[in-house]
């Protein structure tokens, strides 16, 4: 099972969105769809996806979070065509850097969807890759600079995880400090990442609107993930948690998957305004309210 899933917060077009994904890409498919209702948020839908080979989670949560491009979602692609057609097929929203040659890749581009979403479609050439889609986060304001250090501290969290390459801005790359991370890579948990630093004056950072979801078998595990994760408490709820980065994490018992896809609505009702009171998930706690006791 795939450990670390993007979960992507929408108003209300989770739906609308992942269809439009799933139809895009190669090896990709609707996996389930189902609703929540009495949240904070009414009812919620929810979508879990396999987008090329890669599991994702797609939410219409309401109005509250807006995606930024502090994550964006890297497409190694083939060949100039498939980098054209995916932009035809994704492209809805404002170009951060238009479709055109650059110095690292022969057919680039960085757009928007229509959802508000980013992607960074690139034509990898003779560059190997082993996996289709890398969700990319950039760190700007006051966490520019700490992307290796971020890095770090992710692959020292997860089993099976590795740092990759790092690639740094020089001298006259201002207002980019020398030695600041342009691009860099890690393998978590046998998923690949990318980040990089960026000192111009975005305006933006990390929020709620992508968060990853990060599946433990048991109590020990969501214990420690949450402990050496969490750095604001007043962010924790539900599950979510900020680091010291202000990326979010959810830290989620593998079993409450089939306690909400059990069909029995009463139950999954229960396990629902259960951990709607919880901050850290409490597995024993959400199995004594799935079956009534």
């Amino acid at each position: 099972m795939q450990k670390i899933v993007p979960h992507l917060w929408y108003d209300r077009e989770a739906g609308e969105a992942g269809e439009l994904y799933t139809s895009l890409f190669a090896d990709s498919a609707i996996l389930s769809r189902s609703t929540i209702g009495d949240t904070p948020s009414g009812t919620v839908e929810l979508l879990t996806i396999q987008l090329a080979g890669q599991r994702m989670m797609l939410m219409s949560g309401g109005p509250y979070f807006k995606f930024t491009p502090a994550v964006s979602f890297l497409v190694a692609c083939d060949s100039n065509e498939e980098v054209d057609r995916l932009y035809t097929g994704l492209h809805g929203g404002p170009v951060l850097m238009p479709l055109d040659r650059y110095p690292f890749s022969e057919r680039y581009a960085w757009i928007q969807d229509r959802f508000g979403l980013n992607w960074q479609l690139m034509r990898m050439g003779d560059i190997p890759y082993e996996q289709k889609i890398t969700p990319t986060l950039m760190f700007t304001g006051a966490v520019c600079g700490q992307a290796e250090e971020a890095l770090k501290q992710y692959a020292g969290l997860f089993a099976g995880s590795r740092l990759g390459s790092m690639t740094r801005y020089g001298d006259g790359e201002a207002p980019d400090a020398p030695g600041a991370v342009k691009h860099g890579s890690v393998t978590l948990a046998g998923q690949q990442f990318a980040a990089m630093d960026s000192a111009y004056d975005h305006g933006f950072t990390f929020n709620e609107a992508i968060s990853f979801m990060v599946y433990c078998d048991d109590q020990a595990e969501i214990d420690r993930y949450c402990n050496a994760l969490s750095a604001r408490p007043d962010a924790e709820q539900c599950g979510w948690l900020k680091d010291r980065y202000g990326v979010s994490w959810q830290i989620v018992p593998t079993v409450l998957d089939s306690m909400m896809a059990s069909g029995d609505s009463a139950a999954t009702g229960r396990v629902t305004q259960a951990f709607l009171k919880m901050k850290k998930f409490d597995i024993a706690e959400l199995a004594r309210a799935f079956e009534g006791a």
